[in-house]
C-alpha cells in the first residue's frame, strides 16, 4: 500500500510539475522586450532607440517597446530600470551621462551602476557644440573669443547639470584656455534644442546626433564636434581639436544594461541580436546620417569603457569644483 501511494503521489507531482518544466524550456524571448530610455523624446539616446527598435524586434522575434522616463540627468529612468524584474524583458539604454552621474553622485544616494550588468556597447560618436543662426557666433573660434572676452556671459544649455554633456563642455572649455560660460540645465537634449532654436540661449552641447538634422536644415549652426575626426556625413563641421582646443577628443557612447541577476543567456541573446542589427547597411547608413559609429562590443568591453569614463568625469568635476545638484 505504501509503495502504491508513493507511486501515485509521484505521478501527481510529475503531472503538476510538467507545465512549469515546459515554461522553463520555452524559447527566449516569448513576449515583448522593453528598453527604458532615461531621457525625454528627441535627444540622442531616444533617436538611437527609435532607429534600432523595429530591427531589433525582428531579430528577437518579439516587439521591442521603448519607454521614455526622463528627469534628474537620467537618474529617474535609470533607477526605474534598476528596480525592474531581472527576467530578461527589461533593459536600459544609457549614454555616458550615466557614467557622469556615477562620477558625481548625489550625497546620501547609493551608486546605481552595481545594480546592473553591462550587456552591449552599441555606438559611439561625438558631442556637438551648436548655436543658432542669429547668435552671431558663426565659428568655434568666435564662440571661444566671446567666452574669453566675457567670462560667464554666454548661456550654454546642457541636458542636466552633471550630465556627460555638461562635463564634456567643461573639459572642452578647459582645453580651449580655461574659458567660462553659464550652463543652463534641461531635462534632456530635446528640450534644450527647442530652446536654442527659439533663440532663448546662446548655444548647447549635446550629442551631435541630436542636433544634426536641425543643423542640416539651417535651424542651428554646428560649430564643432568633439571626436577625433570630422564626421564623414558632415565634412564642413570641424573638430574642436583643430579649431579651439588642440588635440581635444571626448567621444560619447551608448549601451545596453540589464538589471543585475538577468539570466546570462538572455543578455547574450540580446547582445547578439543588437550586434546583427548594427551590421546591417541600412542601419549603419542611418547612423552615419545622425553622426554615430556602430560599435557592438560585449559587456566586458563595455564595463572597461564605463570605468574609464567615470574616472575622466570625476577628474574634471573635482578640478572645476562641480558637485551633484550644482
Amino acid at each position: 500500500m505504501f509503495k502504491r501511494r508513493t507511486l501515485i503521489a509521484g505521478l501527481a507531482g510529475a503531472t503538476l510539475a510538467a507545465p512549469f518544466v515546459a515554461r522553463a524550456q520555452e524559447v527566449y524571448p516569448n513576449r515583448p522586450v522593453k528598453i527604458i530610455v532615461p531621457w525625454p523624446p528627441g535627444g540622442g539616446v531616444d533617436l538611437f532607440a527609435r532607429v534600432i527598435q523595429a530591427p531589433l524586434g525582428a531579430q528577437l522575434g518579439q516587439t521591442v517597446i521603448v519607454e521614455n522616463i526622463g528627469g534628474s540627468s537620467g537618474r529617474v529612468g535609470t533607477l526605474a530600470a534598476s528596480r525592474a524584474q531581472p527576467d530578461g524583458y527589461t533593459f536600459a539604454l544609457v549614454n555616458d551621462t550615466f557614467a557622469a552621474t556615477e562620477a558625481l553622485p548625489i550625497p546620501g544616494s547609493p551608486a546605481l551602476y552595481p545594480s546592473f550588468s553591462t550587456v552591449s556597447l552599441a555606438i559611439s560618436g561625438p558631442q556637438g557644440l551648436f548655436t543658432h543662426p542669429r547668435s552671431g557666433l558663426a565659428t568655434a573660434q568666435a564662440f571661444a573669443a566671446a567666452a574669453k572676452a566675457n567670462p560667464g556671459k554666454l548661456n550654454i544649455g546642457v541636458p542636466g547639470l552633471g550630465s556627460s554633456q555638461h562635463l564634456t563642455s567643461e573639459l572642452l572649455l578647459r582645453a580651449a584656455g580655461d574659458l567660462r560660460v553659464t550652463h543652463v540645465p534641461y531635462r534632456g537634449g530635446g528640450p534644450a534644442l527647442q530652446d536654442l532654436i527659439a533663440g532663448n540661449i546662446d548655444g548647447i552641447v549635446v550629442t551631435f546626433a541630436a542636433g544634426a538634422q536641425q543643423a542640416r536644415a539651417g535651424q542651428l549652426v554646428a560649430l564643432a564636434v568633439t571626436g577625433a575626426r570630422r564626421f564623414p556625413t558632415f565634412p564642413d563641421v570641424p573638430t574642436a581639436g583643430e579649431t579651439i582646443a588642440p588635440g581635444f577628443v571626448q567621444a560619447t557612447w551608448q549601451g545596453l544594461l540589464a538589471p543585475k541577476g538577468t539570466p546570462a543567456a538572455a543578455q547574450a541573446r540580446v547582445h547578439a541580436a543588437l550586434e546583427t542589427v548594427l551590421k546591417d547597411k541600412a542601419i549603419t547608413d542611418r547612423l552615419a546620417e545622425l553622426g554615430f559609429d556602430p560599435v557592438g562590443l560585449d559587456g566586458q568591453e563595455f564595463a572597461k569603457l564605463f570605468d574609464s569614463t567615470v574616472d575622466t568625469f570625476a577628474g574634471i568635476a573635482r578640478e572645476r569644483n562641480i558637485a551633484a545638484g550644482d
